[in-house]
């Protein structure tokens, strides 16, 4: 407070801003509390600026504030309170000049004209006017009054008239109307002695007047009871408001306009609701708990929570409750929301990344389990539990469970299903080999009960015979050794002969292996052949048309193939000479590649006949084996007799044969004791099954609940399924894209095409081995045992083909599922390109003509082939019947197919016949089809029905249904083509 009353001697740091140019230091206040300047005017510039230090201690005070303000004469220190010395005379009110020019220079608003001292009035603070060294004594008319009565009759105005009265007069109403809240106050010199008034900074307060004292406590007391936060309307100023404000108003003196008070307002609500708003911003970032997993309810909590904080720091920082909070709300809320979904997007995408790397894992794992050389269900059970355990307990995220699914799906169509089959397998051969081993102990135990009780009874004859008469011994040895002989003698005869069947049977097996390796590289040649001849053809309009008749031949057929064999083979007979000939038509389009065509097929022909020729001389070599050992084993025949006329000579030696039965007595010991060791082998094997029946019943329990989660993971693939599909109609389908879908039909067509004549030639080898199997019975019938055993290997055989024929039905159904699912995709592009399916269905007519004419020409060209064909049957019959009987009808389907090949060259249109073996009864069906009645209308395919409808002229009706079916195209048939015919 020593600085408030200085006489002069302040020293030049403390001088006046407009005197000492601005050099500031933007440090915060450190040390004792001392004066910082607020505004100083810098002479070079000529401008008003802040200090830096102000401004950074006032950014500190974050309450509200109150402004103390001392003004007078330079170099008499001051902070808002009028500070001047001695009393109030007129040239003192002339020196507050200044406010009567304040309502010149400063405006309430920035619209409309100048503000008045009344109107300033509401934003003015208290004003004090502080008389120091006052000696005047405060009384009137013999009444003591207060410094504020001595203020206000200071301010009353003075009476008279002329211009210097007006001024003064002007100067004192706009002091009453600009400060109605006044306050004066009076303080008498504070010490007496003039040289200690020299060094009043050193002096204490204690040794002061006390009248100062007192004085100067009545001010401070004022000072601070009267001082109120400094505010505009309802909001409460704090130190960065009052700096922005104060900043408002020096940008507005320095560019000369006149200060408006709403407008900096304006500005320091904006200021402040600007940092408002990044401050709230930089604490929802901070106090955003990125701990919390990636859901959408724990995300949405911390998103809750760190809205609120963020929000309560914006209204804690905020300036002003207009429309600029307003808007830095409605800012804010959007930042929030903003950098919330950026966020979660990103968690999402963080956690979809570690699920797929957690997926990644599990399947290898799962599939080390499955690959183990020890691998079980109840392993690989227990690793998937622990896998799914540890994936629900590590893994978050929105699309947690749909990854989870996939896999499963993937798992149990994979290498779950996988090691399901190798253990089936397995348990299947097991079984397999354990029903044989006991077959054969139980054929083996009858047939040691049947020898013993052919022993018994021919010792009870023999002794009976023997007590009777000795001559009947001599019998009853030669009738024993006649049976020994023939049983021995049969024995290496059966033996002799199942070696030989053995040999043969295992040659017979190679030589199929080896013929079946030739047809399959002959016909992939073919093939590869035909995909060339397809890939130049490729150009033809009417291919798309002729892919989708295939297409729906073969749906049509891999429906009917679960119900019915018999009208599956029927389509799918259909569908190969529908395809045969689209390939005629391109042959004739294209007569330079048929030829090409037909001489390879010419080679290849003469290729297979060579390997016929082959064939049928390895056939004659077997039949001159098999005649040998005929003459072999006539010749044993004739040794046997031989033998048996060696065995009538030593009936004379009873001596020998009683001893030799005595032997045969102690063998039959020996084998009553083998007998009964069997049996407690069978009784063995017979626990041994039982215990196997329980394992293997637990095993299907566990393959049933297997497959309860396989239709479980499937019925959820179906539904995954159904959902692409959906994705998958919404998105445009380009013409190129279409194209490839055709190429890509193509060739899943020929896969089913080699598909099918696989199974044919599978079906061929079962039947062979049918007839084999049959064959060999017949013929041994008297060894049932070693029969026995060959038949159990021809049902094992069966099994595989079963299986195979299963896997390969399998692999058909997906094959056909996925060109279902491409046929849709093409039936929708050619929806939107319906124009031009009517074009081409014109040209389809076109080439249906053509399709018939050559159909008549194909039934006449079978007519002349089947009489051919009779005829070299009827020529080569009775030189294989021979060959028939022994091998089978294995030979005779390449025979004859060779024979149509090499026939069907000659054909001008290089016609090839059908790889099934020939029919001879395919002409008459082809003519019976041919020849549509009424009710064979049900028969025709989709592609048939639309060509029909179209050729009627119902093309409209048809395109009005999307995507039909056939019993909707058979409806639409019906109302239009049978009613109108």
């Amino acid at each position: 407070m020593n600085r408030f009353f200085n006489r002069g001697r302040d020293n030049p740091s403390n001088a006046s801003p407009s005197s000492s140019p601005a050099t500031p230091s933007a440090s915060p206040v450190t040390g004792p509390a001392r004066p910082i300047r607020l505004v100083y005017y810098d002479e070079n510039e000529r401008k008003f600026h802040m200090d830096p230090e102000a401004v950074a201690t006032l950014q500190l005070v974050k309450e509200p504030i109150g402004v103390v303000s001392v003004c007078g004469r330079a170099r008499q220190g001051k902070s808002f309170i009028l500070n001047q010395m001695g009393a109030i005379d007129e040239s003192s009110l002339d020196r507050l000049s200044l406010v009567t020019q304040m309502t010149k220079h400063i405006r309430v608003r920035a619209s409309g004209g100048r503000s008045t001292a009344s109107e300033l009035g509401q934003f003015s603070p208290i004003f004090v006017w502080l008389l120091r060294d006052f000696y005047l004594n405060l009384a009137e008319d013999n009444r003591r009054i207060t410094p504020r009565d001595y203020l206000e009759i200071a301010l009353r105005p003075v009476e008279g008239s002329g211009r210097d009265i007006a001024a003064k007069n002007e100067i004192r109403d706009s002091v009453r109307a600009l400060f109605p809240d006044r306050e004066c106050f009076t303080l008498v010199r504070p010490l007496n002695n003039e040289n200690d008034l020299q060094r009043l900074e050193q002096i204490s307060l204690e040794k002061l007047r006390p009248e100062f004292r007192s004085g100067l406590d009545s001010l401070v007391k004022f000072v601070f009871e009267r001082t109120r936060p400094k505010q505009v309307g309802a909001t409460m100023m704090t130190g960065p408001v009052l700096v922005g404000i104060t900043q408002s108003y020096l940008d507005a003196l320095n560019h000369g306009a006149v200060p408006t008070i709403s407008s900096s307002w304006q500005s320091v609500e904006e200021a402040e609701c600007r940092r408002a708003y990044d401050s709230a911003a930089e604490v929802y970032m901070s106090s955003f708990d990125r701990s919390k997993p990636p859901e959408e309810v724990a995300l949405r909590e911390a998103h809750d929570e760190a809205a609120r904080l963020s929000v309560a720091a914006f209204s804690t920082s905020a300036v002003g409750v207009g429309s600029t909070r307003n808007k830095y709300e409605g800012l804010l809320q959007k930042f929030l929301k903003k950098a919330f979904e950026d966020f979660k997007r990103s968690a999402f995408m963080e956690a979809d990344l570690q699920c797929s790397s957690a997926i990644q894992s599990m399947e290898k794992r799962l599939r080390a389990a499955c690959n183990a050389s020890d691998a079980k269900i109840d392993n690989v059970s227990k690793v998937l539990d622990a896998l799914l355990c540890e994936y629900e307990k590590t893994i978050q995220g929105p699309g947690k469970w749909h990854k989870l699914a996939v896999f499963l799906q993937q798992s149990f169509e994979g290498p779950v299903l996988d090691l399901t089959r190798r253990l089936i397998d397995k348990v299947v051969s097991e079984k397999s080999s354990l029903t044989l081993k006991c077959q054969l102990i139980e054929d083996n135990l009858a047939l040691l009960n049947k020898r013993m009780e052919a022993s018994e009874r021919e010792k009870s004859e023999y002794i009976k015979r023997y007590e009777d008469a000795m001559k009947d011994k001599k019998k009853l040895a030669e009738e024993y050794m006649n049976r020994i002989t023939e049983l021995q003698a049969n024995r290496h005869s059966l033996d002799e002969r199942y070696s030989s069947l053995l040999k043969t049977l295992d040659s017979t097996k190679q030589e199929s292996i080896d013929w079946k390796r030739k047809y399959q590289q002959v016909l992939s040649r073919q093939k590869a052949e035909e995909d060339n001849t397809s890939s130049e053809l490729a150009a033809l309009k009417s291919r798309s048309s002729a892919a989708e008749a295939r297409l729906a031949a073969a749906k049509e057929q891999s429906e009917s193939s679960q119900q019915e064999a018999e009208e599956w083979k029927r389509k799918y007979d259909i569908a190969v000479r529908e395809a045969k000939a689209a390939l005629e038509k391109a042959a004739i389009v294209q007569e330079r590649t048929g030829k090409q065509t037909q001489l390879r097929e010419d080679a290849l022909r003469e290729e297979f006949s060579g390997t016929l020729a082959e064939r049928e001389d390895e056939i004659k070599e077997k039949t001159s084996k098999i005649e040998h050992a005929e003459r072999c084993l006539t010749t044993l025949n004739l040794e046997l007799k031989a033998a048996e006329s060696k065995i009538r000579s030593y009936e004379v030696q009873t001596s020998s044969l009683v001893l030799e039965i005595e032997e045969l007595s102690e063998r039959l010991k020996t084998e009553n004791a083998k007998a009964q060791s069997f049996e407690r082998d069978v009784l063995v094997f017979q626990q041994e099954k039982n215990h196997l029946e329980q394992k293997y019943r637990s095993e299907f329990q566990i393959f049933e609940e297997v497959q309860e989660r396989c239709k479980n993971a499937e019925r959820e693939a179906a539904r995954a399924t159904e959902v692409a599909d959906k994705a998958r109609v919404e998105a445009g389908m380009a013409q190129k894209e279409k194209s490839e879908m055709e190429r890509i039909a193509m060739d899943r067509l020929a896969h089913i095409e080699r598909a099918q004549k696989k199974i044919e030639s599978l079906e061929r080898e079962k039947y062979n081995a049918v007839d084999e199997l049959q064959r060999v019975r017949d013929s041994e019938n008297d060894a049932l045992t070693r029969v026995s055993e060959l038949e159990e290997k021809v049902e094992q055989r069966e099994k595989d083909i079963d299986a195979l024929l299963e896997k390969d039905g399998t692999n058909r159904r997906n094959n056909t599922h996925i060109l279902e699912q491409l046929l849709e995709t093409e039936r929708e592009a050619h929806n939107q390109a319906s124009n031009r399916a009517e074009a081409l269905s014109i040209q389809l007519q076109s080439a249906q003509a053509k399709i018939d004419s050559l159909h008549q020409e194909l039934t006449k060209f079978r007519l002349n082939e089947r009489v051919s064909d009779s005829k070299l049957k009827t020529a080569s019959h009775g030189k294989r019947l021979r060959i028939e009987d022994e091998i089978g009808d294995e030979s005779m389907s390449p025979r004859i197919k060779g024979t149509k090949r090499a026939k069907s060259t000659s054909h001008p249109i290089g016609y090839t016949p059908p790889e099934d073996g020939g029919s001879f009864f395919e002409c008459d069906d082809n003519i019976h089809s041919l020849q549509t009645t009424e009710d064979e209308y049900k028969k025709f395919t989709v592609q048939k029905l639309k060509q029909e409808l179209t050729k009627h002229n119902y093309g409209d009706q048809l395109l009005a249904l999307k995507n039909p079916k056939k019993d909707a195209l058979l409806a639409l048939y019906e109302k239009y083509v049978l009613q109108r015919s």
